[in-house]
């Protein structure tokens, strides 16, 4: 190819890309349809976000997709009658170009491929959510809520809790509005001082302001029947969670971070299965658990685990100290950004809770290292079965892609990966496969995950599963 050419591929590749955002953005609108490539979400994607998720499909099918196969695949969904789902139109051009010379025969394909959501009947009622603390995972969560704002179904952001002075709103606004680690919002904010509410790409978001659940009547801001997510670590049993639910208007307690006692901890893919509709009080469980739990999952059905340790290379958090000061736990007074901390973690243990037949055949430690977001599990497992890393890394591959744990693992096959490159991933957790290490029935699988963002994305699919809602995962 010729200098002229490549450059011609790119701007027909960009246009198509350019032409693919109304259609995407319109199918989720109107009929809360979320459009992706290999697992990579194209909602709200940039034209180069989404050139560069069909270059994903490289690491599956062993070449990339081009645009202008996808394209015709995206334009025939958009003129379907379809309920809400979740299609990957990557794989639906893969499968059906390899069968097929022209468009021809698209429509035929479609309706087969896509039958269980041209079938079903959809009544669905969005669900009130408040966000009680809005903190690092609160104002994530907020930005996820924001994006997703407009379909036909779905979560509805309505409020956020916070403790302080009505007269730090603009404050509380310019820290959803700017993050040192995941840039600047993709929209527009406005402050109503009035009303104590911030008007995010049309989303009405009451501030309320309080310093505990009794103080709060949400049904005098018309939040109804709300989801209530608490990110403020200060109850994790079911007596101090429950106190939620004692406030006017709230129906449902979610915490973002390991539950104690009889809560259930929800590894979303792992365990969901245990949300039932009576359920009030859930966790997420943590950012670690849910890195790792899905790939030990896979390995535990495909190879079985005799038994293992987990060491987390752990980004330093807001519970640590920027310089050297008193702190209740060990080590963890000592400054953050200046020491590798060594501390204890209670994921290993805690994988037990959304995977039984784990349960005391893991330990854990971790370090929490100078570095603000991305962190790594160091799997170090003893198998019941022996394999190769060629054998592992394919089947972590093959798992990644079309297996029902492909929303939480993501694949990677760079020798140059470093942490800031995982900056918001979606992904529960990141298999770095270059660096497996195998030794018949002894394997080292290093997992990196975005311990803010892909978390936050895990949330997210908790809070869908306890509002009822659940996308056909399409094609099966």
């Amino acid at each position: 190819m010729t200098h002229e050419s490549y450059l011609s591929a790119w701007q027909q590749s960009q246009e198509l890309a350019e032409s693919m955002q109304p259609l995407i953005g319109k199918l989720y609108r109107d009929q809360g349809v979320e459009i992706s490539v290999h697992a990579r979400p194209l909602l709200n994607a940039s034209t180069i976000d989404i050139i560069k998720a069909h270059r994903v499909v490289r690491r599956h099918e062993g070449e990339k997709l081009q645009v202008s196969k996808s394209y015709p695949i995206l334009k025939a969904v958009s003129e379907l009658d379809l309920v809400p789902a979740s299609i990957d139109i990557g794989k639906l051009a893969v499968s059906y170009w390899e069968t097929h010379q022209d468009e021809s025969g698209l429509t035929d394909f479609l309706n087969k491929e896509l039958a269980s959501a041209l079938d079903t009947e959809h009544n669905g009622k969005p669900t009130d959510v408040v966000l009680y603390g809005f903190g690092r995972i609160g104002r994530l969560l907020a930005r996820l809520l924001i994006e997703r704002a407009g379909g036909n179904q779905g979560l509805r952001l309505r409020g956020i809790v916070v403790r302080g002075s009505v007269d730090d709103l603009e404050k509380r606004a310019s820290l959803l509005r700017r993050d040192s680690i995941h840039g600047p919002f993709n929209g527009s904010i406005e402050v109503d001082t009035e009303n104590h509410a911030i008007i995010a790409n049309g989303t009405y978001i009451q501030v309320i302001y309080a310093n505990h659940p009794s103080e709060v009547d949400y049904t005098q801001y018309g939040i109804h029947d709300a989801l209530v997510v608490d990110n403020t670590g200060m109850w994790r049993d079911e007596e101090g969670l429950g106190q939620h639910l004692k406030s006017k208007g709230a129906a449902k307690v979610l915490l973002t971070a390991p539950g104690k006692g009889d809560i259930k901890n929800i590894v979303f893919g792992v365990n969901d299965y245990m949300i039932l509709p009576e359920d009030t009080i859930m966790s997420a469980a943590s950012c670690t658990t849910n890195a790792i739990t899905p790939v030990l999952k896979a390995v535990h059905d495909e190879y079985g685990i005799k038994n293992g340790h987990v060491e987390t290379v752990h980004s330093y958090t807001n519970d640590q100290n920027l310089i050297d000061n008193f702190h209740k736990g060990d080590r963890r007074g000592r400054s953050a950004p200046l020491n590798m901390v060594l501390t204890s973690t209670g994921a290993a243990s805690a994988v037990a809770k959304a995977l039984p037949e784990l349960t005391g055949k893991l330990t854990g430690n971790a370090i929490r290292v100078p570095t603000p977001n991305v962190s790594m599990a160091v799997i170090n497992l003893n198998l019941e079965k022996a394999t190769t890393v060629e054998a592992l890394n394919e089947y972590l591959r093959t798992t990644a892609l079309d297996s029902p744990l492909h929303q939480q693992i993501d694949f990677s096959t760079s020798s140059e990966l470093v942490s800031t490159d995982m900056v918001g991933s979606r992904f529960a957790g990141i298999v770095d496969s270059l660096a497996t290490i195998v030794d018949e029935d002894r394997a080292v699988l290093y997992v990196w995950y975005d311990n803010e963002f892909g978390y936050s994305c895990q949330v997210i699919r908790v809070m869908q599963k306890m509002a009822g809602i659940e996308l056909m995962d399409l094609p099966k």
